[in-house]
């Protein structure tokens, strides 16, 4: 589907934004579940914000009593089967009808600026993915009605160093990658109503703590999406970071697993294991002759050994009996990178991978003499959908790091080692 408004940049420059567009609509969902304390101190915060929300929907994950909330607040539940956050946040979504749509927890405190930020860029950029500034304090003795940007700083607690530290190192991710989905945090997104609905929300088979919002950030970026951080956007959680509360070793397992099954990304998926998506996805022409596919094959996946590879009916007899070879068709969406092979390419596992990620902030670059290119599959979906070519660009310059295939190559010479 089109975008409804606003426009695009190149890469991750979502500081190169224009105006935003008018008469936008802006849409909080907060979940909840068995906070109502916290809820209430949620609720008069969102009542002090220098831009209003058009609406507030609570989100309540079976709480044993239903949560009170003012006549001008929504209220959506779900029944009670455990911890299902990623389906509570759905159900608030669906149930909320602006243009713009920002998250909170029931515990998660917003400054008076905090919606104004959050909605501004997905009001420019609707393929951003925005997170806020989540920081931490005992509010445990506060008043529910105290501002909670005095509250706030009097009883902070530590925030997570790793995630300040990203965030400064990234330029509050302008130069994020495709790792960049760790710094998404889900307490504290915003997004617009059409890239929500676009990227299918949030995954509700993750039913217990955490990954949901790595999730979530990471089908985003796959997409085309970009992703930014608000410093200004500040929001207070009334506790400690789930790492300083001591998290049971199988929670944290669980966790981790969940977001390596589900995503493709480096860095939080599976480096050997075959299960996951892949993120690269690699096509071989038809006209390859058989010792050049099966070298150039055997190189890349002892490299890349969770790649995809599609192949015609005959190359697939070929290679045999192995899960990773697929029929041909379409790129899934879960995959990154695409690398079409219009000739053999012989190389070890650290020219691969120079090649796989030397792209350079470009969508295309040739690898090979006679048109082999790898593709950042991100920006042409980008490129695509805003029906502008010139995002995505190619490399100008031939990577030469791997040796083509010519004659007098054989596929004894590559097993043994001689081939150059």
């Amino acid at each position: 589907m089109s975008p409804p408004y606003g426009t695009t940049v190149p890469g991750n420059r979502w500081d190169l934004a224009g105006s935003a567009a008018s008469g936008l609509r802006v849409s909080v969902v907060v979940s909840h579940y068995e906070q109502p304390g916290e809820l209430a101190r949620t609720l008069a915060a969102l009542e002090r914000q220098t831009r209003r929300p058009d609406e507030v929907v609570v989100a309540d994950d079976g709480s044993r009593v239903a949560p009170d909330v003012p006549d001008d607040v929504r209220l959506v539940r779900q029944d009670d089967r455990g911890f299902r956050l990623a389906a509570a946040r759905n159900l608030g979504v669906a149930a909320s009808t602006g243009d713009v749509v920002v998250l909170l927890d029931a515990d998660t405190v917003p400054e008076p600026g905090y919606v104004a930020a959050m909605a501004d860029l997905p009001s420019r950029l609707p393929e951003c993915l925005v997170v806020g500034r989540r920081r931490h304090a005992d509010l445990a003795d506060v008043p529910l009605d105290a501002p909670i940007e005095v509250a706030g700083p009097a009883h902070e607690l530590p925030e997570p160093g790793w995630l300040r530290q990203a965030y400064a190192t990234t330029r509050d991710l302008l130069d994020a990658d495709h790792t960049g989905h760790r710094f998404a945090v889900g307490a504290v997104l915003a997004c617009s109503r059409w890239w929500w609905d676009e990227l299918g929300g949030c995954d509700e088979s993750f039913t217990s703590y955490g990954g949901e919002d790595w999730d979530l950030a990471q089908r985003s970026w796959r997409a085309g999406g970009l992703l930014a951080h608000r410093a200004d956007a500040v929001a207070w959680h009334d506790g400690p970071d789930a790492g300083a509360r001591g998290r049971s070793a199988a929670s944290e397992l669980g966790e981790t697993v969940a977001v390596a099954d589900h995503g493709g990304a480096p860095g939080t998926t599976w480096r050997g294991l075959l299960r996951g998506p892949a993120d690269l996805v690699v096509t071989v022409d038809g006209g390859l002759e058989p010792a050049a596919v099966l070298a150039s094959l055997d190189g890349l996946l002892a490299a890349v050994p969770r790649a995809r590879v599609e192949l015609d009916d005959e190359h697939r007899r070929l290679v045999g009996d192995d899960p990773r070879v697929h029929p041909q068709g379409r790129a899934p969406s879960t995959a990154r990178l695409h690398l079409h092979l219009r000739e053999g390419l012989l190389g070890d596992p650290a020219a691969w991978l120079a090649v796989l990620d030397g792209l350079d902030g470009h969508a295309c670059r040739a690898v090979g003499t006679d048109g082999s290119t790898v593709e950042d599959l991100r920006l042409t979906r980008r490129a695509a959908r805003w029906e502008r070519p010139e995002i995505a660009t190619t490399h100008p310059a031939v990577d030469r790091r791997l040796t083509p295939w010519r004659a007098g190559h054989t596929l004894e010479a590559w097993l043994g080692g001689w081939a150059t």
